[in-house]
């Protein structure tokens, strides 16, 4: 994810593929920062009066420690969740985070982090500033489709490639709107099918409404914006924190949704949370499957390679063409039809499979553990703990110790009782999940933030539907009218 990390921290090893292209750098400062004096354009905070949180580095790594060991057993899948949406997740945050500079070398202020993605779900990592300003991306040896449709890539013939891809330079690298959605084949998978879905909703454009040019430009891309912004909203959303509380926050009615927002709150236009970015939205690192089935003849393709050196090794790390007959079928990730048997996330908890703690190498050449780097960005960030949050939120009584499972945690007596007192809040949002919802969906604290951002973001937007027309529903086929899914989006676009 999505759930993938949020901030470029650091550029991938061009040499090494299947390298992160963020989230992989050692943050040194740790003293915590100073509350944002923002309330919008930037990333700032949602809760402004709990103190950051310095659990110190011992604890951190026992906490990290506790996440690997609980990682080693058979991870339980989650029923209720297809694998495709932990890769739409991580789609989603890419579309509306985007922070270069961040490379966690000090202390990070949310004032000084500019989000140089607009937090919008404006599918800007599809279409970029446009077909004037970013041609590349675009069509053009057609007449009839100049700079309106989006560019399908081909790989030479050679057998050892797929043909259809994103089309990509002569160093294979993508060329796209946000190149993080090419760190991976399955999330590189998902914006050619993005791509495949604008063009698609292209054709649909002309021969309905008889437009051309800038004209039917304009039109495919504003349907195709608001089909995925009700995804978004009222097929991921609801799967990850559960349908009470996502209609808690956007509230049907016959006149249009309303939107409850109690606790993400701006001036003049949306900031983009610390609390979102660099914990809630974090959970779905534990959604990450060790390996994948791409198709019926693909399958258990391991989501990192094994071996530390680069090499056209059998992985799903990206930054490359597409290996021939590695085309997804998404039957195997989104549930297409009755028939289809998706592969499933796993649960959300804290077990975060084993090739999460040694990502491969990136600039600095060393393995990172990923839940150590989420751990050490909170406290960089100086995020509260989860139980703070909870009381600001009214969400009492906090977590037991008990339900936090820290009993076994590697610290001594007194501070096993600190870290049970303050826990990071990626940590307790991820045991909250587990105790509140099984696993299945986010608990109380961590789904309140994550639907109040994502809603809010949506309603903060005065082009989005929800801006402009709040009793909008859906008008393309979908298996139930007035609604839109990811396996609807699948086949609309490849029916």
């Amino acid at each position: 994810m999505a759930g993938e990390p949020q901030d470029a921290d650091v550029q991938a090893d061009s040499a090494t593929l299947g390298a992160p292209r963020h989230g992989v750098a050692e943050p040194r400062g740790q003293e915590g920062v100073p509350l944002s004096a923002l309330h919008e354009g930037r990333f700032g905070r949602m809760f402004r009066d709990p103190r950051p949180l310095d659990p110190g580095i011992d604890a951190i790594n026992a906490l990290v420690k506790l996440v690997k060991e609980s990682g080693s057993a058979p991870a339980g899948d989650n029923a209720k969740i297809p694998a495709g949406y932990t890769y739409l997740g991580q789609f989603v945050d890419h579309d509306i985070t985007f922070d270069p500079l961040s490379v966690l070398q000090k202390d990070n202020d949310p004032d000084a982090l500019v989000d140089f993605r607009t937090p919008r779900f404006d599918l800007d990592s599809l279409y970029g500033s446009g077909p004037d300003d970013e041609p590349f991306m675009y069509e053009w040896s057609s007449p009839s489709n100049r700079g309106v449709k989006l560019l399908v890539g081909r790989n030479p013939n050679s057998g050892e490639f797929d043909i259809a891809d994103l089309p990509r330079n002569q160093q294979a690298r993508a060329l796209i709107g946000d190149p993080r959605n090419d760190e991976n084949i399955i999330v590189s998978q998902l914006q050619l099918l993005f791509i495949r879905f604008h063009n698609k909703v292209v054709d649909r454009v002309r021969t309905n409404q008889k437009l051309e040019g800038p004209d039917l430009f304009r039109e495919a891309q504003r349907i195709a914006r608001w089909h995925y912004q009700w995804i978004v909203v009222h097929d991921f959303l609801q799967r990850v924190v559960g349908r009470q509380t996502a209609e808690s926050v956007l509230r049907p009615g016959d006149a249009g949704a309303t939107t409850d927002l109690q606790f993400f709150r701006w001036q003049n236009n949306p900031f983009m949370p610390v609390e979102f970015s660099g914990a809630a939205y974090r959970f779905g690192h534990s959604m990450v499957r060790a390996a994948y089935d791409l198709n019926d003849v693909v399958t258990g393709v391991p989501i990192f390679a094994e071996a530390d050196k680069p090499g056209p090794l059998e992985h799903l790390g990206g930054f490359r063409r597409l290996p021939a007959a590695w085309t997804i079928d998404w039957s195997h990730f989104f549930k297409t039809s009755a028939k289809a048997k998706p592969q499933l996330s796993r649960k959300i908890d804290t077990s975060v499979s084993a090739p999460l703690h040694r990502l491969p190498p990136g600039l600095d050449k060393g393995r990172h553990s990923l839940p150590q780097l989420n751990l050490r960005r909170g406290r960089a960030l100086g995020l509260p703990s989860g139980q703070d949050v909870a009381e600001a939120m009214g969400f009492l009584p906090p977590l037991t110790a008990a339900e936090l499972g820290l009993g076994k945690v590697d610290l001594p007596p007194a501070g096993r009782a600190a870290l049970q007192r303050a826990t990071p809040l990626w940590f307790y949002i991820l045991r909250e999940a587990v105790v509140q919802g099984g696993g299945e969906r986010l608990g109380r604290v961590g789904g309140r933030i994550v639907a109040e951002v994502l809603v809010g973001l949506l309603a903060g937007d005065p082009q989005s539907y929800l801006g402009r027309k709040p009793a909008w529903t859906p008008i393309l086929p979908s298996a139930t009218r007035g609604d839109f899914t990811m396996p609807d989006l699948v086949n609309f676009t490849l029916g």
